[in-house]
């Protein structure tokens, strides 16, 4: 039978959940997940820029650039929204979001226009999510409240 984790009680605050993984932990994943993350996307983009033909190293050197920039901003947008209102933290990984989709779905081949209404979905739906997340877990202050 399942049961809940403890509590741990604060003197001054509501109760926590236990953290199970270490600072050094948390460090290496802040670290991690973007470039494993980029590896995935960088490679997407590349699969999807040749369409099943061979690679070629222009091809390569796309998804090595890809895999970069998409790390690099995914690292900036986590170092910078969680210091904004719960609004524009909402909306500033929407947008990274949307373009992130649309440049992936751009690379299919499709039209401009259908790879911008595609990011346009994806943004929206993300805020919609984030947003939702976001009011009913944190107060005005963007203090995180349990």
């Amino acid at each position: 039978m399942a049961h809940a984790a403890p509590a741990v009680r604060t003197p001054a605050g509501p109760a926590r959940t236990p953290d199970i993984f270490s600072a050094q932990t948390h460090r290496i994943a802040r670290w991690a997940v973007p470039v494993g993350m980029g590896l995935v996307y960088g490679y997407w983009v590349a699969a999807n820029n040749r369409s099943g033909g061979p690679i070629t190293g222009w091809n390569v050197l796309l998804g090595f650039v890809s895999t970069i920039v998409f790390a690099g901003l995914w690292r900036g947008v986590a170092a910078l929204a969680p210091h904004m209102m719960r609004e524009l933290h909402a909306v500033l990984w929407a947008v990274f979001a949307g373009c992130a989709f649309g440049f992936l779905y751009a690379n299919t081949g499709t039209s401009i226009l259908r790879s911008v209404w595609m990011g346009l979905v994806i943004g929206a739906v993300t805020f919609a999510v984030l947003f939702y997340h976001y009011y009913t877990h944190e107060d005005a202050a963007g203090r995180r409240i349990r």
